[in-house]
């Protein structure tokens, strides 16, 4: 199946490149492109694409807000967006999040890790570049939001090793397939291994996850890879 691709970016040199780059793949297709918020929330409306790539700082209505309202169209509950940004700040990730985005990159990301990143979020996975995961942490950790519980060492008590071993690397900003890669496993029986840790977490996604994984001391920003 093609993966339908929208483009939201305010400089039309980057949008051409990245048309380039997803309609020079079998499996992705642009079906639009958009400068502003509006127009992308427009465009999705009326092309429906798998994926949004969106920029956050645009014109008029920002990227922030466009995921907001894309995210809660009832009309559009196929559509995930992934956020593309040169700002990888503590703010822009955990609002990202909060508005409904499944996945956060930074622009510098390479060809492959953005086809790839585009890939993973359309098939129903979150998505968190390392720079993005440190975001999250720092957030977090430094100065949690009023009502956000404190997850303890006994948290983590119902997970089996490879649940923990798999967790601790999603929680350094890997994906599923470099985790596979890391631990010589298919992809699926990585993704089951995260689903079932989130179930017994009471994690709401791959982003609290992160979160909770640090929080238990499961891992420690110091050791982490990023």
């Amino acid at each position: 199946m093609t993966i339908r691709v929208l483009l939201a970016d305010d400089q039309a040199l980057l949008r051409g490149t990245f048309r380039l780059l997803i309609d020079s793949c079998d499996d992705m297709e642009v079906v639009g492109e958009a400068a502003n918020g509006e127009q992308a929330v427009n465009l999705a409306r009326t092309h429906r694409p798998d994926v949004v790539l969106m920029d956050i700082r645009m014109p008029g209505t920002d990227g922030l807000a466009a995921t907001a309202t894309i995210c809660d169209d009832p009309d559009l509950t196929g559509t995930r967006v992934l956020v593309l940004t040169m700002f990888e700040t503590e703010e822009y990730v955990a609002k990202a999040l909060r508005m409904g985005a499944s996945g956060f990159l930074g622009k510098y990301v390479t060809t492959d890790a953005l086809l790839g990143g585009i890939r993973t979020v359309a098939s129903g996975e979150a998505l968190l570049s390392p720079g993005a995961t440190r975001a999250l942490v720092n957030r977090f950790l430094s100065a949690p939001a009023q009502g956000t519980f404190l997850a303890t060492p006994e948290r983590l008590s119902d997970l089996t090793p490879r649940e923990r071993e798999v967790t601790a690397l999603a929680a350094q900003g890997m994906s599923n397939d470099e985790i596979a890669a890391e631990l010589v496993l298919s992809v699926l029986t990585v993704r089951t291994h995260i689903q079932r840790s989130l179930a017994k977490l009471g994690a709401r996604d791959r982003a609290q996850l992160v979160v909770i994984a640090y929080q238990a001391g499961l891992v420690r920003p110091e050791s982490s890879s990023f």
